[in-house]
């Protein structure tokens, strides 16, 4: 660990006495009520520091940050220039319990969402010392992700509040906090042997082979761990040239090298499981080993999927492994309404009970003549505004309007938004640039706000024009539903036109915008694409040639004429590759236009639209389409105020 040089020391000494000076006067100026508005210069001595101080914390130049800190003062962000120094602190500790800038910062700045951040920080820095009294200490609080919830388990446990496997298995996640506590819980016999059997069967299926090795390494003896690695290397020769019983732990290596093979060769993997190990092998070891193969054949949509999960019978699935169970039996020649609904009961309950789920149940009890069970089940769904809320809504018969507009905000309640201190810390922060940052400071200032203060936090964004906080805050509410704000339309005239030139419905274009960015100008996905649309910079180069767009250089892919303009031609071009269907279109625009090609082909019959969404292989192309046709019809809604239907825009897909 990073141990702070002298210099650095001699700074924070500097800033101790910074925060003495400002420790009464600035919490008054920070709580002063913003008349009209809430306004916020980025461009101030005190902003630019702040950036300053940003850059050098991130550049672990310590030794500049006091002196930047110093300059943020009686800035709304100073809070975050003081913030980075108190977490080098705590990070180059030599004794975690006594951080005395880290107690000043949290006795300072208690209550905001940086004191949150400094505790989880802490939390961190005393579980890789063993220091789980501090992280009792240290309390509860708001920010957590799965590290902090590993660490704070782990202290429990280990003073005196002893954790359960449940805790356990529900916290854990692959990294270092979490490994420390799988670790301590195996040699305190919480962990018990059915757990890390089921944690690495799942690592498996997601081919996660680095984490499976390292849960085989607590679950197995020195001797096994050899062989299970040697069946690693060579499933098919290993599990050829296996004499042994096949129980206990070489029952689960032979499943193990089973399902190995499988991924390579699933037909002979099948035979060998068929003719040669049914019998051998514990029910539990088989059935998984019929589910693994199941699901990999499910994935790239093979008929013979269903049977192999029928095979598999009840044996326990991972939450993907029990959805395309489902998914397979939805893609069947003739779908068997009976195994659809088995295969939905045979889910966890706190699986079986999310709405996807309900709607498919409801689909099956239907198609089975139970309708009164189907339709208690559509009812209860069908005031939740998404795609099977929709679905529901339309299997009641009903169609797809927007919701009667709320009460308007009033000033008074835009005031107290625009007061609320942790929302104009990352107004800020969006005023500088700083999304990663303004995005958790944002949400940390919704807190326990309820419909009416959500909608003025909306109103609040919107007026900041940050437009996907006017979204994702007003999605937050309850029983008061704003349209104007969850389907909010930024740039209307000029999308409309962009859209209605080349023939495309300006409803699906927006609910894609909705999707893709949020309407964040800037917005810049980790594989590189780029604004409202998200173009790639391949895609925007092709498309601008095409259209003969001789001005366009890679620079300019973020501006919004230049970015809706090949966005849309891309769109309009997919669409007509793709038979002017808007669900295989909006999958194509996610990944990549030769993709639903290769799904369509795998149908052995025309399908309705919402079954193909259902069964796309890659769960963001998934949820994306659902999203997209889910946001287009409520856009339509909003645009027409005529009546939609979801159903008919999904359509249905036949095989090419």
């Amino acid at each position: 660990m990073n141990r702070i040089t002298d210099r650095c020391q001699r700074g924070v000494a500097v800033l101790q006495k910074v925060l003495k000076t400002v420790s009464i006067a600035l919490p008054a100026l920070l709580f002063t009520p913003w008349a009209a508005s809430f306004t916020y210069n980025a461009d101030s001595a005190a902003a630019q520091a702040v950036l300053a101080a940003k850059d050098a914390a991130d550049a672990k130049q310590w030794n500049k940050l006091p002196a930047l800190a110093a300059q943020t003062q009686g800035d709304i962000l100073q809070v975050y220039a003081d913030y980075w120094i108190a977490e080098q602190a705590v990070q180059s500790a030599k004794n975690v319990f006594d951080v005395p800038l880290a107690d000043a910062f949290l006795n300072r700045y208690d209550g905001t969402y940086m004191a949150d951040k400094l505790r989880a920080d802490w939390v961190i820095a005393a579980d890789e010392s063993g220091a789980f009294n501090k992280i009792r200490d240290l309390g509860e609080f708001v920010w957590y992700n799965r590290e902090v919830r590993c660490a704070k388990l782990e202290a429990r446990h280990m003073t005196g509040q002893r954790a359960t496997s449940e805790e356990a298995m529900a916290d854990f996640r692959p990294g270092k906090a979490c490994w420390a506590m799988l670790t301590q819980f195996v040699a305190d016999g919480v962990m018990k042997r059915d757990d890390l059997v089921l944690l690495l069967q799942d690592a498996l299926e997601r081919n996660h082979t680095k984490t499976a090795d390292r849960v085989a390494t607590l679950l197995f003896d020195a001797k096994t761990l050899g062989r299970y690695r040697a069946m690693m290397s060579s499933p098919a020769n290993w599990v050829k040239q296996y004499k042994g019983k096949a129980t206990g732990d070489d029952g689960l290596l032979v499943s193990i090298g089973l399902v190995r093979m499988g991924r390579d060769n699933p037909t002979t993997a099948a035979r060998e499981l068929e003719t040669k190990w049914s019998k051998r092998l514990p029910k539990e070891d088989a059935g998984w080993a019929w589910s693994q193969l199941a699901f990999q054949a499910a994935l790239d949509h093979e008929i013979r999927a269903d049977a192999w999960y029928q095979r598999a019978g009840n044996v326990r699935l991972s939450e993907d492994g029990n959805a395309w169970r489902v998914r397979a039996a939805l893609r069947q020649p003739i779908i068997k309404w009976d195994w659809v609904q088995t295969a939905i009961e045979w889910m966890p309950s706190d699986q079986r009970v999310q709405v996807d789920w309900q709607y498919w149940l409801a689909r099956a009890l239907a198609a089975q003549g139970k309708t009164e069970q189907a339709q208690a089940i559509y009812q209860e769904i069908s005031d939740e505004f998404h795609f099977y809320g929709q679905l529901a809504l339309e299997e009641l018969g009903q169609s797809i309007v927007a919701p009667p507009a709320p009460t308007p905000v009033t000033t008074a309640e835009l005031d107290e938004a625009r007061n609320n201190l942790h929302l104009q810390q990352a107004v800020a922060l969006f005023k500088l640039g700083l999304r990663r940052e303004a995005v958790p400071q944002w949400n940390f200032g919704l807190r326990g706000l309820n419909d009416r203060q959500l909608l003025a936090a909306a109103e609040f964004a919107r007026e900041q024009q940050i437009y996907d906080r006017v979204v994702n805050t007003s999605e937050r509410t309850q029983e008061q539903v704003d349209f104007s704000q969850r389907f909010i339309a930024p740039f209307e005239d000029k999308v409309k036109a962009q859209a209605n030139s080349i023939d495309l419905d300006p409803a699906w274009v927006y609910g894609l915008i909705r999707q893709e960015s949020r309407f964040v100008m800037d917005a810049r996905s980790v594989v590189g694409a780029s604004g409202l649309m998200q173009l790639m910079p391949a895609t925007a180069k092709y498309v601008a040639r095409k259209i003969g767009m001789n001005d366009f250089r890679p620079s300019r892919v973020n501006e919004f004429d230049v970015n809706t303009t090949l966005g849309t031609h891309y769109l309009r071009m997919v669409l007509e590759d793709l038979d002017g269907s808007q669900v295989l279109a909006s999958a194509g625009y996610n990944a990549g236009p030769g993709r639903p090609v290769q799904w369509r082909k795998t149908l052995g019959r025309p399908v309705e639209g919402a079954i193909f969404a259902e069964t796309i292989p890659f769960s963001e192309t998934r949820d994306y389409v659902k999203h997209v046709l889910s946001n287009a019809t409520y856009y339509a809604a909003v645009f027409t105020g005529e009546p939609q239907s979801l159903k008919a825009r999904l359509g249905e897909i036949s095989p090419p």
